[in-house]
């Protein structure tokens, strides 16, 4: 995987970041870990909910970068995104929310159902998220490595050759 990562252009690695704080900032404001006066919390932020949040950013904004198509080369194919790291974003953003802010959790389970059941599951989601998450960004660095993309070809069609 860092083999992957050290070909990355400045071009990836700020698309990383820019997605990597863009992550943050959309979990953190509606979960109300980031105050703020349009969402609020019942229950404070637990202490696990911050690496939670650090590490969702992180893989997020890594995994984001893997789908920026670099100057010069071929489209990359549309095989869509990762279900697996789409999946693991919202386990991450569940996992760091108010377990009776959640208006799914408190409609099916009512507030002493949300704090009885759903606040003990919510550092497992948080492991399956950023589970999910590392498990998608390995595979598309894997695959960036097994398979690398080709340069776009010239203006007749045919890719550039070297001759020697």
């Amino acid at each position: 995987m860092l083999d992957a990562l050290r070909t990355w252009s400045p071009r990836r690695w700020w698309a990383a970041a820019a997605a990597a704080v863009a992550t943050a900032l959309v979990v953190a404001l509606p979960t109300a870990m980031i105050p703020n006066p349009v969402f609020g919390r019942e229950i404070p932020t637990t202490w696990w909910a911050w690496p939670t949040l650090a590490l969702t950013a992180v893989l997020g904004g890594l995994l984001v970068a893997t789908y920026v198509r670099e100057p010069g080369s071929a489209p990359l194919s549309s095989d869509g995104l990762d279900r697996r790291g789409t999946v693991g974003g919202l386990l991450s953003f569940f996992a760091v929310g108010c377990p009776v802010c959640n208006k799914l959790a408190l409609i099916a389970l009512g507030y002493t159902g949300a704090l009885q059941w759903f606040a003990p599951v919510q550092p497992l989601l948080a492991v399956g998220g950023v589970v999910l998450l590392a498990w998608a960004l390995r595979s598309r660095l894997r695959g960036q490595l097994s398979c690398p993309v080709m340069p776009a070809p010239d203006s007749t069609g045919a890719a550039e050759s070297v001759s020697a």
